[in-house]
């Protein structure tokens, strides 16, 4: 049976004090310890259990299995909609225009370099009524952000941008302010794992809804602009315009990071998809240009979200953010769906795969009826692309936010085939403590039907090279670098990292402008694992290190990253820079209720 953890004592609350380490601090978590009922609820009271006590909360231990669902009954469009820009009124301000309706956030970092020729767009964090997860179950409401004129045939917008074009996206928080269930109606948007300045990443303290603002805003507001750069790391080193285009990132995603609350306002649907092209990897397989990939495209390539969700006996979407182990889903949403089917053309397809958590990792297969596993290409992780293909693979192994982009050549395949996309990793306990064994034949979770011939020639290719990787630093110099040691561990019923919980208006560290790092990533033997997210800027993994040996680093994990797995006794060492902002930033595990439960921290570029 899996534990439950009250949180009510002041020594278990995040800020507390640990060995006299930190100082107690005021915190949303408060929240938690008065309103257990709204929060492990299922989203309609309808299907609520009355708890009118902490006491009664502990009894939420065993969590009842989902039921069971007809698979196969829902299609994924054909075609992913593309958010188009539009006009924003009011005009936007490099300040925060707080008398038209805006939160009161920091000034926006070089607004005179990019604000003039940023192309403006605008989404909607807003409760979408009526959504179908399975035909098995009710129709409910969810949250997502949708375009002006939303298109209901999916969650969330893709937004397809690119390199040197910047992006004024503009999100409003439409969130109804006495929702019912769990989560809390304020946002503020990440965007994973763009380089841009802090005031746009979408800090965790600079939640806002029209009444609330973050401790790191000013005030509320209804809504917040925010400047994509969409430049490559190492603008203002390279003085070229754009940066170094080896630090490009292709396959990102926005989604909610309110503190405490990230994991419910995810689970409730506030996430998407945001690709980025440049020169090379252009999105266009027809482009004349001789550098370009040419990787197919538009509608060709295809981003699938995968999501582990937990319905209550009425089938209504259930989470408990009150238990600091969180609940790990037993059903596997797939773009919103559960067990849909996606109908391909008899070409390649380029296929972007994200964990969106918050808590299963996965490894998934391509296998035909019989269970015979179908190999593929494997050409970028964490959105960013490798030097090489790796060819022939059979599997991807995603933690929590991990991408993994893959090329499947359907044209081998007759029409009417039919493959399937199929776990087979499974969890410890099946909690979220950490992935366990492979097992085969696995859960099959998207059914692919191969149904018609492309409406032309299929001219996408995988080159032998991709992107080129910046050459590392010598010996001598990574030996002179500063490091930093974070230790990743459970604590007192909570999530701690270097034995200290969150505290979001403190730094934990401060690194100059232009700065070089290496940071050290460790986490103890107590049976959890922790896929660690650096916002900002990628790092390059340099080595892995178990009980004091050696790891083979794999080679999918070779190029730039920005979520490095800790497990056992284990420490990773990634090389890190700090370039072209200042500002605040955070480091968190990625397994989102530990993140909600403190394992967080703040580190600035000054």
């Amino acid at each position: 049976m899996k534990s439950s953890f009250l949180v009510t004592p002041a020594e278990n609350q995040p800020g507390a004090s640990i060995d006299g380490d930190a100082a107690e601090q005021p915190s949303r978590r408060n929240f938690l310890k008065g309103s257990a009922a709204l929060m492990v609820a299922p989203l309609l009271p309808a299907s609520a259990k009355s708890r009118t006590s902490d006491e009664d909360a502990v009894a939420v231990a065993a969590v009842p299995a989902s039921p069971p669902t007809v698979p196969w009954q829902e299609f994924l469009p054909d075609v992913i909609g593309v958010l188009d820009a539009n006009p924003l009124d009011p005009s936007p301000t490099g300040t925060a225009n707080i008398a038209g309706g805006e939160a009161g956030r920091p000034s926006h970092q070089r607004w005179n370099e990019f604000a003039a020729r940023a192309e403006p767009y605008e989404l909607h964090a807003a409760q979408r009524e009526n959504w179908v997860f399975s035909p098995s179950y009710p129709a409910q409401p969810v949250w997502t952000y949708q375009a002006k004129e939303p298109d209901l045939s999916i969650l969330s917008p893709v937004v397809f941008a690119h390199y040197g074009h910047p992006v004024l996206c503009r999100i409003y928080n439409d969130l109804p302010a006495n929702h019912v269930g769990f989560g809390s109606p304020e946002i503020s948007t990440h965007l994973h794992n763009l380089h841009c300045g802090s005031e746009s990443d979408g800090f965790p303290g600079d939640y806002y809804s029209a009444t609330k603002a973050g401790p790191t805003l000013t005030s509320p507001g209804g809504f917040r602009d925010h400047l994509y750069s969409n430049i490559y790391a190492g603008y203002d080193e390279l003085q070229n315009g754009i940066g170094d285009y080896r630090e490009a990132l292709g396959t990102l995603f926005y989604h909610d990071h309110t503190t405490d609350f990230t994991a419910p306002n995810i689970v409730r649907g506030l996430v998407g998809f945001y690709c980025l092209f440049d020169e090379l990897d252009s999105g266009d397989e027809r482009d004349p240009n001789p550098s370009a990939l040419r990787l197919p495209s538009h509608p060709y390539d295809y981003p699938l979200s995968f999501s582990d969700r937990r319905f209550d006996a009425d089938g209504m979407l259930y989470y408990d953010q009150v238990n600091p182990d969180g609940v790990l889903g037993d059903k596997v949403v797939v773009n919103g769906k559960i067990e849909p089917v996606l109908r391909v053309a008899r070409r390649k397809y380029r296929l972007r795969l994200l964990n969106a958590g918050p808590s299963r990792f996965y490894q998934f297969y391509l296998v035909r009826p019989n269970n015979v596993i179908q190999p593929f290409t494997y050409i970028a992780n964490d959105g960013n692309l490798l030097e090489r293909p790796l060819l022939n693979q059979t599997f991807v192994r995603l933690g929590v936010a991990e991408r993994g982009d893959i090329v499947v050549d359907f044209s081998r395949y007759p029409r009417g085939t039919e493959l399937y996309l199929v776990n087979r990793l499974t969890h410890v306990a099946d909690d979220t403590r950490r992935p366990d064994r492979v097992v085969a034949p696995g859960v099959r979770v998207l059914k692919i039907v191969v149904d018609r011939e492309p409406p032309e020639q299929d001219l996408s290719q995988v080159p032998s090279f991709l992107r080129p990787l910046r050459p590392l630093p010598s010996t001598a110099e990574l030996a002179a670098l500063p490091v930093r040691r974070w230790v990743f561990e459970r604590r007192q019923n909570m999530w701690a990292i270097n034995g200290q919980f969150l505290d979001i208006n403190v730094p934990r560290a401060q690194i100059p402008l232009g700065g070089m790092e290496i940071w050290e990533l460790a986490s103890v033997d107590n049976g959890w694992d922790h896929p660690i997210h650096i916002h900002f800027e990628e790092g390059r993994i340099l080595s892995k290190t178990t009980d004091g040996r050696n790891v083979v680093i794999p080679a999918h994990e070779r190029g730039r990253k920005d979520v490095f797995v800790v497990n056992g006794r284990t420490t990773i060492r990634v090389l890190l820079r700090f370039r072209d902002y200042k500002g605040k930033y955070v480091m968190h595990c990625h397994n989102l209720i530990h993140e909600d439960h403190s394992m967080m921290l703040r580190w600035d570029i000054v």
